[in-house]
């Protein structure tokens, strides 16, 4: 056999061995197939298969009761006194006397610019104001004595012009000297910080031995004996809101929630985003601090409706649904009903008050039994047998 015959007969081999791979692997992969099919077949029948055992206490009765509407609100829980301490001067500073936590009071020192240029600026101008009305008096005698001589003729009209001139210009000269040591005297008290307000000291935003420039922040003074938490909300839901209206807040590191209460409305809305801003009177805590973060329902209405928990409804792109509890016996299954809903709040039962409500328009009834959100998505159709228990 030549060597071409050879080569040619070896190709084929090739190629029929590499065929017989191809067809068990395809052969492979449909079995494979074939098996995962059947798998989830019956994962998929098998809940069907076996009901799921739920307690009373597992499930919420869709009721009609009296039902406080609220709107939603968040926002920083402010000090009403507070003011950022500036440096009036440039400088630098020399001390500060107090830190982050100090309590100060009204009038109270708490640091220093260097005072050096001012004082050499003041006693300039005192100089320049003493030289000024030392000018002035030359020029008031000089006045007095040409009125006396002008009444007596012996000098002309003129003259007494004159001097009445010179004099007028002494005295502004002195009055502008006067001036500019009356702001030279403030320069130098401007180095001294005081605080404007009795409270304690939240921020600290320089160190002594600091260059200042006018205009520098230094200290921050807040007083706790009151405080606010400024909100935004949209025009429909301002237009519900009334000064004095009420609200339950709860702020970040307290454990007990807070009333607050409406003291003011923004009469202007934002530029931008057309929200209206509302001031709420928070009591003050002592473990409350400014800017707290809070978030809360604002009490603005009350109506009878059906409702349920607002945990237990669950939203998709269609819109919102519930998973309802249908049938008796054994023939109990889990259904997805479509709801409309309409405004959140919580209930006015007492005890009751702690459970954020959603009133709901259309898709339940009054005593329709629903799934509590804490059991998850179900399969519609999921068989359910109610077991005792709360």
């Amino acid at each position: 056999m030549t060597d071409v015959s050879k080569r040619g007969w070896s190709r084929w081999w090739w190629l029929a061995l590499l065929a017989v791979v191809c067809v068990g692997l395809a052969t492979k992969a449909i079995v494979q197939r074939k098996t995962e099919q059947q798998q989830l077949v019956q994962a998929s029948t098998a809940p069907a298969q076996q009901a799921l055992r739920l307690s009373q206490g597992d499930l919420v009765v869709a009721t009609r009761m009296p039902l406080n509407t609220t709107v939603p609100i968040s926002g920083s829980v402010m000090a009403v006194d507070r003011v950022v301490l500036k440096s009036r001067v440039s400088g630098e500073v020399l001390s500060l006397t107090v830190r982050e936590g100090d309590a100060v009071k009204k009038g109270q020192l708490l640091g220093r610019v260097d005072a050096a240029d001012y004082r050499s600026r003041l006693e300039q101008v005192r100089q320049q104001a003493n030289s000024a009305r030392a000018q002035w008096q030359i020029a008031q005698r000089a006045l007095d004595n040409n009125r006396a001589l002008v009444d007596q003729g012996f000098i002309s009209k003129n003259a007494l012009d004159t001097s009445m001139s010179n004099a007028a210009s002494a005295k502004a000269n002195l009055q502008a000297a006067e001036a500019a040591a009356h702001v030279a005297r403030k320069a130098l008290d401007d180095t001294q910080l005081v605080s404007p307000l009795n409270g304690l000291v939240s921020q600290q935003f320089v160190q002594a031995g600091e260059r200042v420039a006018v205009d520098a922040r230094v200290l921050e003074v807040v007083n706790l004996a009151r405080m606010e938490m400024e909100t935004s909300l949209k025009p429909e839901d301002v237009a519900q809101v009334q000064v004095g209206a009420q609200a339950r807040l709860n702020v970040d590191g307290l454990t007990t929630p807070l009333t607050a209460q409406v003291t003011r409305i923004n009469p202007s809305a934002d530029a931008v985003s057309r929200a209206v801003t509302i001031y709420l009177s928070v009591p003050p805590q002592p473990a409350l601090r400014h800017g707290l973060f809070a978030q809360g329902q604002l009490l603005v209405g009350s109506a009878d409706a059906l409702a349920v928990p607002a945990s237990v409804v669950r939203r998709q792109a269609k819109g919102a649904f519930v998973q309802v509890l249908a049938g008796q016996g054994a023939g109990q299954k889990v259904v997805h009903r479509p709801v409309q809903l309409g405004a959140t709040g919580v209930s006015a039962t007492p005890g009751l008050a702690e459970v954020p409500m959603v009133s709901v328009l259309s898709g339940l009834s009054a005593g329709d039994r629903v799934l509590r959100g804490s059991l998850g998505l179900l399969r519609e159709g999921t068989a359910v047998e109610l077991v005792p228990g709360r």
